[in-house]
């Protein structure tokens, strides 16, 4: 069997399998299940064409892998055979431990246990039954390989995870303002002391980059529909999972129950492969399928809250650089408890407050900052080699309070 395929991708056309080893790798069932993971989680609620997954995305960066790779080589610098798939499978599997809806499911189901340690988690055991052929690749994902620049790749503000998404999320979403030159960028790639940098002509490809990150995620990632229907989504699955601890019946597949049923610590997640076995059948199907179940329980609080969702009729998001006051939302939760004929408890499913934060660059990250590559052969962060005056102001964090609630008060 011809394992050496090529793949019809709508960003980049054909991709290439590369070995037979990543063959195996995506036709593994915690590759697969990416298929049915949504890239964007809530987006299509603003965006409706932000439908792809992030089995298109793995697929997407593992191609801007061979392209980086093919340049560096181009360029002088030595990587091997085994390098090269090791940083091809780093690549491909770095979001490999992402769960449906992630930053969701972070916050109500699986207790603050980021995606990164079960995509290193999960990576260990495709290891084991790969017969340690994957080695490579977790010294690579996890910096611990002695080419630095190979770990830059797969992870820094730079990197060619962020490059694929940048261009895929813009594509599917239409929003053209986050279309960037990846192919130039690539082409300027270079090693200096073993790390990856920038060469000079390509530093308004680079500007434009941290730009269209920028307005990316206040345009589609941190857009006010797309929190609304995020923090919905949380607050179904905390009311969820108190019901659940509490004894109640509530439709679910087997996977989605484990998590309803059990507070599971990082430290018990890791312990055993059985918390593991679970997570890697929950996909989106799981999630939504609960929702629209949910959507008529007995439990008033859930069944509303569900509704609100499948109907789209999301939270009233306001965004503002400083707090609501706290009197006004007393009010507003005193108002909503009114309306909705709930208490003030659960009331506050239904009114609460967040932060969210963006910083398109970090010029203070050490190895993970982007450095370009003067002719004098000497390199500069891209904060002070920018001619651009709006570079400065994307080293710096933004923080945006909301305030969410019904939109019938």
């Amino acid at each position: 069997m011809n394992k050496k395929k090529i793949i019809n991708d709508p960003v980049y056309g054909f991709i290439n399998i590369p070995s037979e080893l990543v063959f195996d790798l995506i036709s593994h069932p915690y590759f697969q299940r990416l298929r049915y993971i949504k890239q964007l989680g809530m987006t299509h609620l603003v965006y409706p064409g932000a439908l792809h997954t992030r089995f298109h995305h793995a697929l997407g960066a593992m191609h801007l892998m061979s392209l980086a790779i093919e340049v560096l080589r181009s360029k002088g610098h030595e990587i091997s055979k085994d390098e090269e798939e090791g940083a091809t499978i780093a690549i491909l599997l770095h979001d490999i431990g992402h769960g449906p809806f992630s930053h969701a499911l972070e916050h109500a189901l699986v207790n603050g246990i980021h995606h990164e340690s079960i995509s290193m988690f999960m990576m260990e055991r495709l290891n084991k039954e790969f017969d340690g052929k994957l080695t490579a690749a977790i010294e690579i994902f996890t910096g611990k390989c002695p080419k630095k620049f190979l770990h830059q790749l797969i992870s820094s503000q730079l990197d060619l995870d962020r490059m694929d998404y940048l261009n895929r999320d813009s594509f599917f979403t239409g929003v053209s303002e986050g279309v960037i030159s990846f192919d130039r960028i690539i082409k300027m790639f270079n090693i200096a002391d073993d790390h990856l940098v920038i060469e000079e002509k390509g530093i308004y490809s680079i500007e434009k980059f941290l730009i269209a990150r920028r307005l990316m995620y206040w345009q589609v990632y941190l857009h006010k529909t797309v929190i609304a229907g995020e923090q919905l989504l949380v607050k179904i699955l905390k009311r969820a999972k108190f019901l659940a601890i509490n004894g109640a019946v509530l439709f679910a597949t087997p996977a989605l129950q484990h998590f309803l049923q059990h507070h599971i610590s990082e430290k018990e997640f890791f312990e055993t492969d059985a918390h593991l076995a679970q997570f890697a059948k929950l996909d989106d199907q799981d999630i939504f399928a609960s929702v629209k179940a949910w959507a008529d329980h007995k439990d008033r609080i859930l069944s509303m809250l569900c509704k609100m969702l499948v109907n789209r009729n999301l939270y009233k998001v306001e965004m503002g650089n400083v707090p609501a006051e706290e009197s006004r939302i007393q009010a507003i939760l005193e108002s909503t408890a009114l309306t909705l004929e709930i208490s003030g408890e659960d009331a506050a499913y239904f009114v609460f407050t967040d932060t969210i934060m963006n910083r398109a660059y970090d010029a203070k990250a050490g190895n993970s900052s982007i450095n370009i590559l003067l002719k004098n052969n000497t390199t500069i962060d891209i904060a002070k080699a920018s001619d651009l005056s709006n570079l400065e102001s994307l080293d710096k964090t933004v923080r945006k309070h909301i305030l969410c609630y019904p939109r019938i008060i």
